[in-house]
């Protein structure tokens, strides 16, 4: 298919624990980043449990001259960290951040919080601090937030993220589109602007994908959870079922003028490409950032 210039197409990854886990991120990476896509997310775990990872795998990718958007959680955070941690980035010559609130650590009661409660005032002390040097993602839940007192109340702490200053959304991911489109249709009710950019996960493996879906509020429909435990432990089949599910979510939602697609790697390269592929997305390498 013929995809607009305007649309945004990205990758992430997680900091892995261990040598042979770098390993085979850098693999995944060199073979995703022939593909072209605008930049790499790389994660962050709650309270900074990650953070000399996530330096090690984000000063990695930028010396190899790949954007990159490192995320940012701020919950158990105070600013000088804030601080640090984006001073660390500006000599990196990062240009992108994704602002999240983050996690809460296990064992951290409220006086553990820090200075930032939510996203949007990290979001706002980013912009104070500063001003426009980065382009700020934040997040977006067509399922809504597992905290979220009801859809209502999500929608508007989405908004007052907008309103600090995010310039695009990256939804967490999902496999309804018709969530993703009435997600998008009541933020342009309330005046909201931005990109909402979905987040795709690729199924290979649907003991993980469960865990990690009852986790964090994302619904897998009943009918492709039902084919999924029918296969037991034919992964073959899961493979190429998830294939086809997630391809015709993405075809969907790219016929519906998503401003793009974001892809949750699990720092593997194969599932993802394959999707990249059979949607004819674009595979033009960009030019080393500096």
């Amino acid at each position: 298919m013929n995809t607009p210039h305007q649309q945004t197409f990205s990758f992430e990854l997680f900091p892995p624990k261990t040598s042979e886990g770098m390993d085979k991120l850098k693999t995944a990476v060199k073979r995703l980043n022939a593909v072209g896509p605008r930049y790499f997310s790389c994660t962050y775990g709650a309270g900074g449990s990650t953070r000399a990872r996530t330096f090690a795998t984000v000063d990695w990718l930028r010396a190899q001259g790949i954007a990159t958007a490192p995320h940012l959680a701020c919950i158990g955070s105070e600013k000088d960290e804030i601080r640090d941690i984006v001073g660390h980035y500006i000599e990196h010559g990062i240009d992108r951040l994704v602002a999240l609130r983050g996690d809460m650590p296990s064992g951290m009661g409220r006086a553990g919080l820090g200075t930032f409660r939510y996203a949007n005032e990290l979001v706002a002390f980013l912009r104070e601090e500063y001003g426009d040097r980065f382009t700020i993602e934040v997040a977006a839940y067509p399922e809504f937030h597992p905290q979220a007192r009801n859809a209502q109340a999500d929608l508007e702490n989405f908004k007052r993220k907008v309103e600090a200053g995010a310039d695009t959304a990256i939804t967490q991911y999902f496999y309804s589109a018709e969530a993703y489109f009435w997600f998008v249709e009541e933020c342009q009710r309330m005046g909201i602007e931005v990109p909402i950019i979905p987040g795709v996960m690729p199924i290979s493996n649907y003991a993980q994908l469960a865990r990690f879906s009852d986790a964090c509020g994302a619904e897998i429909p009943r009918w492709i959870r039902k084919r999924l435990e029918g296969y037991g432990d034919d992964t073959a089949s899961i493979r190429s079922f998830g294939h086809e599910v997630v391809l015709e979510l993405c075809q969907r939602l790219l016929d519906g003028d998503a401003p793009g697609l974001h892809f949750y790697t699990m720092n593997q390269s194969a599932p993802t490409l394959k999707l990249w592929r059979e949607l004819g997305l674009p595979e033009t390498r960009p030019q080393a950032q500096s």
